[in-house]
């Protein structure tokens, strides 16, 4: 028995191991691995029931029901019924008593190994040593139960004497089988739960963008994922056992190196960006890597994953830029594909007046001007549908209502499948641009002052009014406007003053303008008016124009008020027909202005039509007025003096009087040029040299005894009277040539004081205080009135030659001269008489009271040098023999 019992013990062993090697091999094919266990589980118990151990005379026994149990536990039903079926046909196959005994204690082995198999798959049983010791006793009981039934009553109690030694071999036998069973599958559920782990990794890691590597502290790949893989950047395809600097530039290969020994010595997760040129351009990745557990013994080493992030970069710098774009000075609004607000940046809200959460959900129609028609939006539409983007100008309102300029442009962006998703716009306020353009263009064709046309677009006027002359044969005319007295006023009051006067004209003058009619300004206080072809002939237009210019005279000399004080400035015309194309705009303007100037010629608020001979004229006086400018810059003006006497015949001053020493017209009296240099105005410069010199003059008399007390009179225009500085300028030449104030006098006439009397008082004053006297001259010629000469800080009236010349025939010259001495007599003045050319003359004056003269009778005006050679006359005879 004890042989048989270790025959059928290393039966087990063998079968068990057999039984593994099988399994293990045909683990990758399940089908083929129940159907091979089943045969293995039959072949086993077949042995063993072929080996069985007796235990008494016609008594065997066997553990092939402890294989079929341990058949169903772990290989199942199919397994386990192969098993059964195998085991059972052969113990049928000898067809002995016990032989249907035996198929049903397998049958009862396998269904406890079913039971079992169930157990262990449904719930949470598993096989401990508690169970599988009761499930041995339990089955081995079973079987010796079925041996104890089938046997002889007489053997039955030798069955049971031999339960205990049998159920001591058989459990362990059964218990042995079992472990060694239990063992193999549990490897194998391992290595199954090892093979689907590796499966799902290497599923997730393929599934993954990136690169896996396994890297040693000295940068060589111990393992990569997936395999073969050639990196961007890299020279070959990676493999295991390769060097860092195998596959990688040298420079990238010591970053990578670096990057790896910073992990293993922090032994945390790092993460490192780098950049490798490829053929395509530069590409940018991410490493993040961590340092891997080893042995002792193990070079250390890190596991990185590697991806290509150029793209999500390259959307990040994009975006960042469209942010910096959407939050650029340029208003930005973004739509969906319906046309919806979704977003607008804060220059849009800033342009608009809208904020964000007033236009969100809405379409961009409420920005709508209504200025565009239905085929301008048509047309926008049908370009950014087909070319997927648009530009151009629009106007839009503001939430103020507002209507402004724009620059709009528009661009469709599309999704993956090229569908339209959104619009985008973007803005800029053309509102400062087109008033900046408007300005240059103001400014290239309007005055910037009165806001009317200049001289170029005066020139487009003409020669439309030049065509529709040609058209319609009709006449019409060019007035050339030119105000009196302006510089004047300019001077005094200044350009403040003198600007707001031109608005007044400028207002003025459009009052008589037709819609036909066009005014312009060429500069200063210079107007044209250009009256529109209506005139059939000449003799139309000569009474159009007879009316316009009586209009135009009479409405510009009327006074303008500003602070209380009236100031005139009355207007010479010069006046130019105009039928067709005769003349180029140019020449008509030329002529009109040649007209003007004979007007000024002829006085003030006059008007002249142009005369071909004019020209000449014209001409001339330009000539003049250069040659007048060049003989200043020369020194070619000096002074002559002309004596004053009183009635002893005692020389008591002398009035200094302009000559031009030409130096081809010979010494020009004040007669050839006095009226071009006023209408230049280059008068004042003429009069600062007159003051110089008679100053000078007056300082060298200082020296003579004879001379040392006469006065010296100087003329004064208006144009230096009003200039800015005129006070300064008089007592600077008196310090500078230290002349004595006390012996100037300054020489003004009626008609300048009117243009401003208070402010030639307040400088009459403050010369006044320094000593310099005053004298009127050519009083009585225009606007005497006892009012104002109390006002002035006069010394002096003279008496003008026109009321001497009559003497002593003109009655009515007489008896204003006796008016003259007689208010100057009241008011403490002096009373001096010019022009005294005859005795009689003499006698007259002093009998009516006019004890001072000046005049041929006496002396004409002399260079300094013969004035000094006068000396105390006793009679007229001698001193006119010195004139």
């Amino acid at each position: 028995m004890l042989i048989s019992i270790i025959e059928q013990a290393m039966l087990i062993l063998a079968s068990g191991w057999l039984l593994t090697m099988n399994m293990r091999k045909m683990q990758a094919h399940p089908r083929l691995l129940t159907l091979t266990t089943g045969v293995w589980f039959g072949i086993i118990t077949i042995a063993c029931m072929s080996m069985p151990f007796s235990i008494g005379p016609g008594v065997l026994l066997d553990v092939g029901d402890a294989v079929i149990f341990v058949a169903g536990l772990f290989g199942g039903l199919l397994s386990g019924g192969l098993a059964l079926v195998l085991a059972g046909a052969f113990k049928l196959w000898f067809n002995d008593a016990n032989s249907l005994i035996s198929v049903i204690s397998m049958l009862i082995a396998l269904s406890l190994g079913l039971i079992g198999k169930y157990a262990l798959v449904n719930t949470r049983f598993s096989l401990t040593f508690g169970y599988l010791l009761p499930a041995s006793l339990f089955l081995n009981s079973i079987s010796i139960s079925v041996i104890y039934y089938s046997v002889e009553p007489q053997l039955q109690a030798h069955v049971l004497s031999m339960t205990l030694p049998f159920l001591v071999v058989a459990m362990p036998l059964t218990l042995m089988l079992i472990f060694i069973l239990r063992d193999t599958e549990h490897r194998q559920q391992e290595q199954r739960a090892l093979r689907v782990s590796q499966a799902r990794l290497l599923a997730i890691t393929s599934a993954l963008p990136d690169m896996m590597s396994v890297i040693d502290e000295d940068g060589f790949y111990l393992d990569i994922m997936p395999d073969n893989i050639i990196f961007p950047g890299s020279k070959d395809v990676r493999r295991v056992g390769q060097n860092v600097s195998d596959v990688f530039p040298r420079e990238h290969a010591q970053r990578l190196l670096a990057f790896i020994s910073r992990t293993i010595s922090e032994h945390k997760v790092t993460h490192m960006l780098f950049e490798l040129q490829q053929d395509e351009g530069e590409r940018t990745f991410e490493s993040v890597a961590q340092a891997l557990e080893t042995r002792a013994g193990e070079a250390r080493a890190v596991v990185i994953l590697t991806r290509d992030i150029s793209e999500r970069v390259k959307g990040e710098t994009d975006l960042r830029i469209a942010a910096v774009a959407f939050d650029s000075f340029q208003g930005m609004l973004v739509t969906d594909k319906h046309n919806r607000i979704l977003r607008v940046n804060q220059a849009f809200s800033e342009i608009t007046g809208y904020s964000e959460t007033e236009v969100l959900g809405k379409t961009p129609s409420i920005f709508s001007s209504g200025q565009h028609d239905s085929a301008f939006y048509q047309e926008m539409w049908h370009d950014i549908n087909n070319q997927g983007h648009w530009q151009g100008e629009i106007y839009d309102k503001r939430k103020s209502g507002q209507i402004y300029p724009q620059l709009l442009s528009i661009s469709a962006v599309k999704d993956e499948q090229e569908q339209v998703s959104h619009y985008v716009a973007s803005i800029t306020d053309l509102s400062a641009e087109k008033e900046n353009a408007k300005k240059i263009h103001d400014l290239a064709y309007y005055d910037s002052l009165t806001g009317l046309p200049n001289r170029r677009l005066l020139l487009t006027s003409i020669r439309k009014t030049q065509r529709e002359s040609a058209n319609s044969h009709q006449l019409g005319a060019i007035i050339f406007i030119d105000l009196d007295q302006f510089k004047n006023i300019n001077d005094l009051w200044g350009h403040a003053v003198g600007d707001k006067l031109l608005l007044h004209v400028t207002n003025q003058l459009r009052k008589v303008l037709t819609e036909q009619d066009s005014l312009a300004r060429l500069g200063s206080d210079q107007f044209v008016l250009v009256l529109s072809a209506q005139a059939d002939d000449q003799r139309q237009l000569m009474a159009r124009l007879e009316r316009h210019s009586q209009m135009l005279l009479a409405m510009l000399d009327q006074p303008y008020t500003h602070g209380g004080q009236k100031l005139r400035s009355s207007a010479c015309l010069g006046i130019v027909a105009l039928d067709g194309f005769n003349d180029a705009p140019e020449e008509l303007i030329r002529q009109a202005e040649l007209a003007m100037y004979a007007a000024k010629d002829a006085g003030k608020g006059e008007r002249r039509f142009f005369d071909p001979h004019m020209q000449e004229t014209i001409s001339q006086r330009l000539l003049l007025e250069e040659d007048i400018i060049r003989g200043l810059e020369a020194r070619e003006f000096g002074v002559y003096f002309q004596a004053q006497f009183n009635s002893d015949s005692q020389l008591i001053g002398v009035e200094s009087l302009v000559r031009w020493h030409h130096p081809k017209r010979g010494l020009l009296s004040p007669a050839a040029f006095i009226d071009v240099a006023e209408a230049a105005g280059i008068m004042s410069q003429i009069d600062s040299v007159v003051l110089l010199r008679s100053c000078e003059q007056m300082a060298k008399w200082t020296r003579l005894p004879a001379f040392s007390e006469i006065t010296v009179s100087v003329n004064i225009s208006p144009a230096q009277l009003y200039q800015h500085g005129f006070v300064e300028e008089v007592l600077n030449v008196v310090s500078d040539t230290g002349a004595d104030p006390k012996r100037l006098k300054l020489e003004l006439t009626e008609s300048m004081l009117v243009t401003d009397m208070q402010q030639a008082i307040a400088r009459m004053r403050q010369l006044k205080q320094a000593g310099i006297r005053f004298s009127i001259d050519d009083f009585g010629t225009g606007y005497s009135s006892l009012q104002y000469l109390q006002q002035l800080p006069l010394d002096q009236l003279k008496i003008d030659q026109s009321f001497v010349r009559g003497l002593p025939e003109d009655t009515s010259s007489l008896a204003i001269i006796r008016a003259v001495i007689a208010m100057a007599t009241s008011l403490g003045l002096e009373v001096i008489a010019e022009g005294v050319e005859t005795e009689v003359q003499r006698d007259i004056l002093l009998a009516n009271g006019c004890g001072l003269y000046q005049g041929y009778w006496y002396a004409k005006p002399l260079p300094a040098e013969q004035v000094e050679q006068l000396d105390i006359i006793d009679n007229a005879t001698s001193t006119k023999a010195l004139g």
